[in-house]
């Protein structure tokens, strides 16, 4: 007995001091591949400025559209120095007429051109896709920038944007990024946006709990539910066949952002999710919002009053004998979801900032919408304004 105990003993022994080896192995192992890894970040992070900026830069020229300008985005992910150069580098979609970072959705369009995007409708998921066009075909695979989710309430409806396609689209998500919202009769819609447009927005008070989380803001700073638009639908006078009566209340934008020199408010960043990492954010005064009324925390002087868009009047085509808009081809089905949206003469005396389609959305096939913006408008609110064409107008038709 004492023979069979020692000898079970010492086997316990033997495999113990092998285990032992080979988990020394294993972590000498990760302990090397860590190291090679921290070795490889510090030379791709001390790389000369110069010789940084210049090779960043002919990869930010090269890459200009998508899908090549994916590899921009993965440059800025390398470490925070080449994100620094990259985001001096590129420019937003005001300047350069290109979407490349997720905060592009938030930010002006180009000023010269309208930005050509297309938006598909999935039916048995109630959810609707919005893509950056690739090139001048009506619908081509695109570039994924927002989703929506259909949500209907018992007394309106809401659709929940988000930066991910998959995405549950919920009040909580990380991706979550605003929503529409409409009254019961779809005749009525305000616009949320998840941060604050500009530094006087102000919030509604009926919001989740959901936190920005950060050491350098107020820790109950709610990330959520800043009013930057507000769009109604008038009694269509044209008939069932004629183009809805749009009325839209930018309340995140100034009139005078489409005067010559004027400036919409630009977002530059979505807050980090980790609480040693997240940007600051200013704190405003929290007031709620109605449907009927424009709270939009912009100065009462008339050059600082929100921007009031209206859709541009049809005419009526004898020939085809039905009131039709100029799409310059880029709508082919008639629609009486299609529009136009031009500044609205209550902004003041009309010039030709006036004449210019700010946003246009059409038809082109089955479940298949174009949608081209400029500035002052966002992806994001240009999104949100075509949003509203889907909703029956139960009191408008």
């Amino acid at each position: 007995m004492m023979k069979l105990g020692l000898k079970s003993r010492s086997r316990r022994v033997v495999q113990d001091s092998s285990m032992a080896v080979e988990k020394s192995k294993v972590l000498m192992g990760k302990s090397e591949s860590e190291s090679d890894e921290n070795c490889s970040y510090f030379c791709w992070a001390s790389l000369p400025p110069e010789l940084l900026r210049e090779v960043l830069m002919k990869l930010e020229e090269s890459e200009s559209k998508w899908p090549a300008r994916k590899h921009v985005v993965a440059c800025a992910g390398v470490c925070k120095s080449w994100r620094e150069v990259m985001k001096e580098l590129v420019k937003t979609p005001e300047a350069s007429g290109k979407i490349t970072f997720p905060i592009s959705v938030k930010q002006p369009g180009p000023r010269e051109s309208l930005m050509q995007c297309f938006i598909k409708r999935n039916r048995s998921n109630q959810t609707y896709y919005l893509f950056v066009s690739l090139s001048q075909a009506l619908a081509d695979d695109g570039k994924f920038l927002l989703s929506a989710r259909k949500c209907r309430r018992p007394t309106c409806t809401d659709y929940m944007i988000s930066l991910h396609a998959d995405d549950n689209t919920s009040k909580g998500s990380e991706t979550y990024v605003g929503k529409l919202r409409s009254n019961f009769l779809g005749t009525k819609f305000v616009v949320f946006d998840a941060l604050p447009p500009h530094s006087g927005a102000k919030m509604a008070k009926s919001w989740s709990t959901r936190m920005v989380g950060s050491k350098q803001i107020s820790p109950k700073l709610p990330a959520g539910n800043y009013t930057v638009a507000h769009i109604s639908y008038e009694l269509n006078v044209l008939g069932a066949r004629g183009p809805r009566r749009m009325h839209c209340v930018i309340d995140a934008i100034p009139v005078s952002a489409i005067k010559p020199g004027g400036v919409a408010p630009t977002q530059t960043y979505f807050p980090l999710t980790s609480v040693d990492s997240s940007p600051a954010l200013p704190l405003f005064n929290l007031k709620s919002n109605s449907f009927g009324k424009s709270s939009s925390g912009l100065s009462s002087n008339h050059a600082d009053a929100p921007l009031v868009l209206r859709n541009k009047a049809p005419r009526w085509h004898e020939q085809l004998q039905c009131w039709c808009l100029n799409f310059h081809g880029r709508v082919t089905v008639a629609s009486v979801k299609n529009f136009q949206l031009v500044a609205s003469p209550e902004n003041g005396e009309a010039g030709p900032e006036h004449e210019k389609v700010i946003l246009q959305f059409g038809k082109v096939g089955k479940d298949v919408f174009t949608m081209d913006y400029r500035y002052p408008l966002s992806a994001f609110q240009a999104f949100a304004v075509c949003l509203s064409s889907f909703d029956t107008k139960i009191a408008c038709e």
